[in-house]
C-alpha cells in the first residue's frame, strides 16, 4: 500500500522571515559594541537591531541582490521563448527514449560536470536555470524534481566545497591573508581535490539510491502531496507518453544548439580567466556586452540571455507581439523566485548592519586559541558552519574571517593551508542546505520543492559529508604540522 504523503511544512518565505527576526532579537542579548570615533572595536559587541532595521532588511535584500534578480528575470523570459518552440520538450523526450532503462547514468555524469564548475569558479547562482530544465528531464524519466534539485545543488556544491582554483573562495581567502604569511598553493589544490571528490562520491551515492527507489516504487517520492501536485502540474504533463514517434525538426535542432551555446558562453564568461593567466578573451570579446569573457557578472549574463532570446525568436519566425508576450510571461513566472532570492539576502544585510558577523568571528578566534591540534580543525569547521548560515557568500566569509583565523593558525604553528580549506569546506557544506542562500531557494522554487522538504531529505547526506570533511581536515592539520 502506498504511504500517505506528508503535508508541506513552512514555506521558504516564512523560514527566512523567522530567521531574520531571530537574528534581530539575538542582537539585543549580546554585548553592546564599542566605537572609537566611527570605527567599531573589533569583537567588542553588536549594535541592537531596531524594529525598522529588521523589517527593512528583506527590502534592502533587493538592493543587495539586484544583479542576480535581473539575471533570473531575463532567464525566465529566455526559457519561455525556448519552451514556445517545444525544442526542449522534444529534445528531452528523444534523450529519455535513447536512455530507456539506463536513465540513472545521467546522474553521475551531470553531477560531475556541475562539480567541475563549482571547484574551478564557484558555480552556484549560475545554476538556477538548470533546475527547471532537469526537473522536466527527470520527471519524464520516471523520477521526481527532488532528484533534479539534488543533481544541480549537490553536484555544483560538491565542487564549491572542494574548491581548488575557485577565486571567490580559495582566491579570496589567500588574498585576505596579512603580508608575511605564505601558503603553498599545491597543498591547497591537493586538499581541495580530496574534499571535492569524496564529497561528490557521497552525493552521487545518495542521489542514485533515492532515484532508483523512485523509479522502482512509484509513489515513494519524498515530496509532500502539495509538492507532487505542483510538480505534476508544471512538469508531469508528458510523463508516461509513447516516445516511439518522437523526432526533432530542423528548427528545433537549431534552437537546441543555440540553447546549449547560450549556457556554454555564459559559463565561459563567468570563469575568471585572468586569474589563471589566460588572456585570450581580453581584446575581442567585450564588444557585445561591454566586458570580455572572463570578466562577466550577472548584468552581462542577463544581456547575453536577452540577445539569445531575440535570436531564437527570429530563427523560429516568432512574431514581435508573440515574442514579447511570451518573454513577459516567462519573466512573470520568475517573480516568486526573485522574491525568495532577495529576501534571503536580507539576513546578510541585517548581520552586517548590526556587526553580528564581526562579533562572532572575533570571539570564535579567541575560543580557538586554547584548543589542541586534534580539536582545532573540528572546532574551526563547526564555528564556520554556524557563521556560514548567516554569511553564505564565500568571498564575503573569506574576506571577513581569513585575516583573523589565518594568522591565528600560523601563530599556533598549525597549517594555514588546512585552515583555509576548513573555512572553504565549512562554507561549502552550509551552501548545500542554508535558507539564506538565494540560489538554493530560487532553484528549489523552480523545481517546486519546498525548502523544508529539501532540508529533511538532505540532512543525512550533509551530515555524512560533514563527518568525512572533518576527518580529512583534522588529518591534514596534524600531518602538516
Amino acid at each position: 500500500m502506498e504511504k500517505k504523503k506528508k503535508k508541506g511544512f513552512l514555506t521558504a518565505f516564512s523560514i527566512i522571515f523567522i530567521l531574520i527576526f531571530a537574528l534581530g532579537i539575538l542582537s539585543h542579548f549580546l554585548p553592546e559594541a564599542e566605537f572609537i570615533g566611527e570605527e567599531i572595536v573589533n569583537g567588542s559587541g553588536v549594535v541592537g537591531a531596531s524594529l525598522s532595521q529588521i523589517l527593512l532588511s528583506p527590502i534592502l535584500g533587493f538592493e543587495n541582490a539586484i544583479d542576480v534578480c535581473i539575471f533570473v528575470l531575463i532567464l525566465g523570459g529566455f526559457l519561455a521563448t525556448v519552451n514556445r518552440t517545444q525544442a526542449l520538450e522534444t529534445g528531452i523526450k528523444v534523450l529519455v527514449k535513447k536512455l530507456k532503462g539506463h536513465e540513472l547514468v545521467l546522474i553521475p555524469i551531470l553531477m560531475f560536470l556541475f562539480s567541475i564548475g563549482g571547484t574551478t569558479y564557484g558555480m552556484l547562482e549560475e545554476t538556477v536555470g538548470f533546475y527547471a530544465l532537469l526537473s522536466a528531464t527527470m520527471v519524464m524519466a520516471g523520477m521526481d524534481t527532488l532528484v533534479a534539485s539534488a543533481i544541480v545543488l549537490l553536484g555544483a556544491g560538491s565542487g564549491v566545497l572542494g574548491s581548488t582554483i575557485n577565486p571567490f573562495a580559495v582566491g579570496a581567502a589567500v588574498s585576505a591573508l596579512p603580508e608575511g604569511i605564505v601558503v603553498n598553493q599545491g597543498v591547497i589544490i591537493a586538499l581541495g581535490v580530496i574534499l571535492w571528490l569524496t564529497t561528490l562520491l557521497i552525493s552521487i551515492l545518495f542521489v542514485m539510491f533515492y532515484a532508483r527507489r523512485v523509479i522502482k516504487k512509484k509513489g515513494s517520492t519524498f515530496l509532500s502531496l502539495r509538492e507532487v501536485k505542483n510538480m505534476e502540474a508544471e512538469y508531469g504533463g508528458h510523463s508516461g507518453i509513447n516516445l516511439d514517434d518522437v523526432k526533432l525538426s530542423k528548427k528545433q535542432k537549431i534552437t537546441l544548439g543555440l540553447f546549449a551555446l547560450t549556457f556554454v558562453v555564459m559559463i565561459v564568461g563567468f570563469i575568471p580567466w585572468g586569474e589563471f593567466g589566460v588572456n585570450i578573451f581580453d581584446k575581442f570579446t567585450g564588444w557585445l556586452t561591454g566586458q570580455p569573457l572572463g570578466s562577466w557578472y550577472f548584468y552581462e549574463a542577463a544581456l547575453w540571455f536577452l540577445i539569445m532570446s531575440v535570436i531564437i525568436g527570429i530563427v523560429n519566425r516568432t512574431g514581435e507581439k508573440k515574442f514579447v508576450d511570451k518573454f513577459i510571461d516567462g519573466a512573470d513566472d520568475m517573480v516568486g523566485v526573485i522574491l525568495i532570492i532577495a529576501i534571503a539576502r536580507g539576513a546578510s544585510v541585517l548581520m552586517q548592519s548590526t556587526y553580528l558577523d564581526n562579533y562572532i568571528i572575533y570571539n570564535a578566534a579567541e575560543a580557538l586559541k586554547n584548543v589542541p591540534v586534534e580539536v582545532f580543525a573540528p572546532f574551526n569547521y563547526m564555528i564556520h558552519v554556524v557563521l556560514s548560515i548567516l554569511v553564505p557568500s564565500s568571498s564575503g566569509l573569506m574576506t571577513l574571517s581569513t585575516p583573523i583565523v589565518g594568522p591565528l593558525a600560523d601563530q599556533l604553528g598549525y597549517s594555514v593551508e588546512a585552515t583555509i580549506m576548513t573555512l572553504v569546506s565549512a562554507n561549502g557544506l552550509v551552501n548545500l542546505i542554508t535558507p539564506t542562500c538565494g540560489a538554493i531557494m530560487g532553484g528549489l522554487a523552480l523545481a517546486k520543492v519546498e525548502y523544508s522538504t529539501w532540508a529533511r531529505w538532505a540532512a543525512k547526506v550533509v551530515l555524512t559529508i560533514a563527518i568525512v570533511n572533518i576527518i580529512i581536515l583534522t588529518a591534514a592539520t596534524i600531518i602538516l604540522l
